[in-house]
């Protein structure tokens, strides 16, 4: 028999008074100290979550295993060079990097890379325009490009490994028009693009200087970040914790300062490339339209339903790979000083995916970082840069180069198995 409730009844009454709130883990986690951050490193490797950990390990193996066959490999003339060789195609992994994070592949960078290329060398070597109103009309040339693809994709609905793949070849037939019957323009030492790839600060105090302001402004958002959490009452980093993440970057970045002074010192096309990873990293992490972008990569129909431009944010991102893939293609093309028919073209486009994977962005979306193309692009050239020096055939480096490419897909695919038996995917 059904009674109405009464006054005395429990609907509607406040929760009991000795319930107990619920406490956030990781307040936990901070509070049990160097014990507390020992388990959950535990809990995260058993539950999948490795982060950057496989492909540091990657880089130390490498490192260690080069160093050990030929001394020449750990010269700071080698890793000097080899902190220039891969910004071209560290950039257009940067523009992979925004795609994946989708759950989706761009198979054109390499094309548009040799495209932008060409567009800057014509432009300004052919027909006398201002350097940096080329410059800026070729970067543009590949967001417009990434804009293209992107509607294609997210407004017409065709595939994005269709869209792109149809797009590595026409974009490729319209570098090779651009070029005209001449194939090759070459561009000056003194260009500005030439120039961007060569130059090298050579007083020690460059590379000291940059490698403090590059901690000092970790340490100061890190503190504003906490400051704010702190603020709104929600888990926050101690400052033990800020600490000793901030000397532990402090030991990289002065250690890599040291290294580059014991050549010629910072190169140039380093800089801009870690000031590009600095900002893009801040846009994805600290932006509306970064969460979006991960919200998106994540689950789409729930970023749909609250209330994401789906379509605007493939398109954009598309844009930005394009952008990205133009930049990079400009860095390659002052690193040989020319642009030819095969700008753009042999084994570019794998390698940029390749270090984009590699460097611990998910194929599967929703996970990965910008500094995953650094990480990726380091692995990649150190492979390379150690089979040069030891005198490996072409061959073999690609087999190799795939090996890891594939080593790395198994780990992501092995780590999300392992959040989804966790309940964390």
């Amino acid at each position: 028999m059904r009674r109405d409730r009464g006054p005395d009844d429990s609907a509607g009454q406040e929760p009991a008074r000795d319930a107990m709130p619920a406490v956030d883990t990781r307040l936990l986690v901070r509070e049990e100290g160097v014990k507390g951050y020992l388990g959950e490193f535990r809990r995260r490797l058993r539950s999948g979550e490795l982060g950057s950990i496989p492909v540091v390990i990657a880089v130390i193996i490498i490192w260690t295993v080069f160093g050990s066959l030929n001394s020449t490999f750990l010269s700071a003339q080698n890793l000097s060079d080899l902190s220039q060789q891969i910004v071209g195609t560290g950039m257009i992994a940067v523009g992979i990097v925004f795609v994946l994070l989708l759950g989706e592949i761009d198979l054109s960078v390499g094309s548009v890379s040799g495209l932008c290329a060409a567009i800057f060398a014509v432009l300004n070597v052919l027909n006398g325009m201002n350097e940096w109103l080329a410059l800026l009309l070729a970067v543009g040339g590949g967001a417009a490009v990434g804009l293209i693809q992107g509607f294609f994709f997210a407004r017409v609905g065709v595939p994005a490994f269709v869209v792109t793949l149809a797009g590595n070849l026409a974009w490729n037939g319209l570098m090779l028009q651009v070029l005209g019957a001449s194939g090759t323009v070459n561009i000056p030492s003194e260009s500005i693009v030439a120039k961007l790839y060569s130059t090298v600060f050579s007083s020690p105090a460059a590379g000291y200087v940059t490698a403090a302001v590059g901690v000092g402004l970790f340490l100061a958002s890190s503190l504003m970040d906490a400051g704010r959490r702190r603020a709104a009452g929600v888990p926050f980093r101690p400052v033990a914790e800020i600490v000793l993440r901030t000397v532990v970057l402090a030991a990289i970045a002065f250690t890599t300062a040291y290294i580059l002074n014991q050549y010629q010192g910072l190169p140039l096309a380093l800089l801009i490339f870690l000031i590009l990873l600095v900002v893009l990293d801040f846009v994805l992490r600290r932006t509306t339209y970064g969460r979006q972008i991960f919200a998106v990569g994540g689950n789409i129909e729930g970023a749909r339903r609250a209330g994401i431009s789906v379509s605007m944010i493939r398109m954009t991102v598309f844009s930005i790979a394009g952008a990205m893939a133009a930049v990079g293609g400009i860095f390659l093309a002052g690193q040989i000083q020319s642009a030819s028919q095969t700008s753009g073209g042999g084994n570019l486009l794998m390698n940029v995916i390749a270090a984009a994977v590699i460097g611990g962005t998910s194929l599967f979306g929703g996970r990965g970082s910008v500094w995953s193309a650094l990480l990726g692009a380091l692995v990649i050239g150190s492979i390379q840069s150690g089979m040069n020096i030891m005198g490996v055939s072409n061959a073999v480096q690609f087999m190799i180069t795939g090996a890891v490419l594939l080593a790395a897909v198994v780990v992501d695919s092995l780590s999300r198995r392992s959040q989804k038996a966790a309940g964390r995917a």
